[in-house]
């Protein structure tokens, strides 16, 4: 396993939010996810899924199902990409540090997988997982699909308006070139 990686958001950052996806034949990549997945890869980044799943804690499916999703969204993005899967259930009126955006999913990955936050990153859609990956001490966090600037202010806080340019962003620091 790599040392640093990028924790990712699975639904609305790397495929698209039907709300409370069930099934597996809802599953569809966003733009560039892919190809964006693979670059990162090559730059020795490990890839880490971070995400909430209330539907499980709303009880709207169960973890079979949330698998069944997983499963497609890996076989649509193809074999390797994705290093790790780490997901919460909580319903969001009683949370646990797990929960983004609480950093426990993350702290767990890098104790799990050997990883050093501090030179690892994020990508998300949400305010939530940005604060869950500055939470973390994340080197930096991409909020993807943002139509404007990064929202708080902060140095290790991007907005970008596609995967691709999130995944620009991240490997031009990767190689010191951001």
């Amino acid at each position: 396993m790599r040392s640093k990686a990028v924790f990712l958001d699975r639904d609305g950052t790397l495929m698209v939010d039907v709300g409370y996806c069930s099934r597996p034949e809802d599953v569809r990549l966003l733009p560039g996810v892919q190809e964006g997945l693979a670059r990162l890869k090559s730059a020795d980044l490990s890839l880490v899924i971070v995400t909430n799943q209330s539907g499980l804690g709303r009880g709207y499916f169960d973890e079979t199902a949330f698998w069944q999703v997983q499963e497609a969204l890996n076989t649509q993005l193809g074999p390797g990409l994705i290093d790790a899967v780490y997901f919460c259930p909580d319903h969001p009126d009683s949370p646990s540090p797990r929960r983004k955006p609480g950093p426990g999913m993350l702290l767990e990955a890098a104790r799990d997988l050997g990883l050093h936050l501090d030179e690892s990153y994020l990508l998300g859609d949400r305010d939530s997982d940005i604060d869950a990956g500055l939470a973390a001490g994340l080197k930096l966090c991409g909020l993807v699909f943002a139509p404007g600037p990064a929202p708080n202010g902060d140095h290790r806080v991007f907005a970008a308006r596609n995967f691709t340019e999130a995944a620009d962003r991240i490997l031009r620091d990767v190689t010191g070139n951001g």
